[in-house]
């Protein structure tokens, strides 16, 4: 690749551009003045003819569909990123992923569990855990396995089938050290283990370290309880960790001096390397971007002025940086990042571009606060071999062709 260039080539055209517009708008006015205007349409539907939860619009046809493993009772859906608009998932959209069903829980009825090395042992309900401080915080979740389908070539027909596995919400809930703080959390504690009440029973450890900093009890998500699908009425949530780890309907939590290697730790969640070696506890999802607009499954309608649209996110921290090719990799420039920038949070980037109606490749990589490079997928490729599935977090490349038809490819 070529030496980075900062910048944006094409912000001449853009003005040019908009001077041609403002000169449509002025020609367009006298034929304004001679349109008879239409009747009204008259009185519309009333909320009680619209119901009291409210609805969109019948002409907004965007939703989350099945992902690959969504048979059975382990299941899915993915987030349609390609019409989101700013940082936050509508809660409807959100991706999920169940390993047994989603539970009908009372909350009236739902209790949690939390014993083990603490000071002293306790059933909470959840009256009991709302009656403490809540925090609002902008979290992305990411499933581990988001892309493992791209990993051996390129699959998905649009962005949400290739990255949908990842949503941002505002979560609400109280720190999980402030109830440990409260129990009282013995010095040999190491661990902690989150279990859910689905017919599962899912339960993954957690090291203390995550459980006494930025760990929460959520019970609420975008302003209202959580979505059943969701966790309803409570999940844990690590921010920055892999999805699985953010245990939903939880119910217990014990704390002990070491990890308890459960089944979904030992299996499908840990991370096998071309040297006959297994990469446990891979908690955090590296830093990672994407371009949602325009990406595969659009069509541009011909040369001219559009804007690069995309989001990135980092589990480790803040993005700092988003670069963007419009030529292959061969050159890079700086996109805009749109507050607010948040940490382990999804950050909307933009950048102008003229597209002069030849073939390229549009590329997108982020850099975090770390200092994390997001890779591209031969750099993966050497690190976790063919069967590295998980935690795939490579550069994405989307190609424009004449015609304008954007297709998912491997460079």
């Amino acid at each position: 690749m070529k030496s980075n260039q900062t910048g944006n080539p094409t912000r001449r055209h853009f003005m040019k551009a908009g001077m041609a517009t403002s000169a449509a708008l002025l020609s367009s006015s006298a034929l304004a003045q001679e349109t008879t205007l239409e009747p009204s349409r008259g009185p519309g539907k009333t909320v009680m003819e619209m119901g009291y939860y409210g609805e969109r619009s019948e002409y907004v046809k965007d939703a989350r569909m099945k992902g690959n493993r969504g048979t059975g009772l382990i299941g899915g859906s993915l987030t349609p990123l390609q019409h989101g608009h700013g940082i936050v998932t509508p809660s409807g959209l959100h991706f999920e992923v169940h390993h047994s069903g989603v539970p009908d829980i009372d909350p009236s009825e739902h209790k949690l569990l939390i014993h083990g090395l603490v000071g002293e042992e306790k059933v909470f309900t959840m009256e009991d855990l709302m009656r403490f401080p809540t925090v609002n915080r902008f979290h992305f979740l990411e499933c581990a396995g988001n892309g493992m389908g791209e990993w051996m070539s390129p699959r998905g027909q649009t962005v949400q089938q290739t990255h949908g596995l990842t949503s941002c919400s505002q979560w609400t809930g109280v720190p999980l050290k402030v109830i440990l703080n409260e129990l009282g959390v013995r010095g040999d504690a190491k661990w902690v283990l989150a279990e859910g009440d689905d017919g599962a029973r899912m339960t993954r450890s957690i090291p203390m370290w995550k459980a006494m900093d930025d760990a929460i009890l959520a019970f609420a998500q975008n302003g209202e309880f959580l979505r059943p699908e969701q966790g309803f009425p409570l999940r844990l949530l690590v921010p920055g960790f892999e999805g699985n780890m953010n245990v939903k309907w939880l119910h217990r939590l014990e704390v002990g001096d070491k990890p308890w290697w459960t089944h979904h730790e030992v299996t499908e969640y840990a991370d096998p390397r071309p040297d006959d070696k297994i990469r446990a506890f891979s908690f955090i999802m590296e830093g990672r971007s994407v371009i949602t607009s325009p990406s595969a499954g659009m069509t541009l309608n011909g040369p001219g002025f559009y804007e690069i649209s995309g989001l990135a996110w980092s589990g480790a921290g803040t993005i700092k940086k988003v670069e963007v090719s419009m030529d292959n990799g061969n050159t890079w420039h700086d996109a805009n990042l749109e507050a607010p920038v948040l940490p382990k949070c999804h950050t909307r980037f933009t950048l102008p571009w003229t597209w002069d109606g030849k073939e390229t490749t549009l590329m997108s990589r982020s850099t975090d606060d770390t200092g994390y490079v997001q890779p591209t997928y031969e750099g993966m490729y050497k690190l976790q071999g063919p069967i590295g599935l998980m935690h795939n977090n490579a550069i994405q490349n989307w190609h424009i062709a004449q015609t304008g038809e954007i297709t998912n490819v491997r460079s």
